[in-house]
């Protein structure tokens, strides 16, 4: 079953968030493909400024797919000073795309 990710991350800021999408996708710029991810199973990636941080939402195919993800982010995250964001994971009811 498909889950959503939710991290929303007080303090991160965008320099933060572009510098770990280059080390998510072992290349320089920005995330441009679910083929860009370390892992199989994304679905669709979305981020966008908060007033305090910044917030990601990720659709992933399977529960096992983003823990396989956490593997790779965690320490990405922990590299460039974010603290450990707990994102809050919910299993999808309808997951549409282009």
């Amino acid at each position: 079953m498909a889950i959503v990710a939710v991290f929303d991350v007080p303090g991160m800021t965008q320099a933060q968030y572009e510098k770990s999408a280059e080390m998510v996708s072992g290349r320089p710029g920005p995330v441009k493909s679910a083929a860009d991810w370390p892992v199989p199973g994304l679905i669709s990636h979305t981020s966008a400024p908060t007033p305090d941080g910044w917030l990601v939402v990720d659709v992933w195919e399977s529960e096992e797919a983003f823990q396989e993800f956490g593997k790779a982010i965690v320490p990405i995250l922990q590299e460039i000073g974010v603290p450990n964001p707990q994102p809050k994971v919910y299993p999808t009811h309808t997951v549409v795309t282009r």
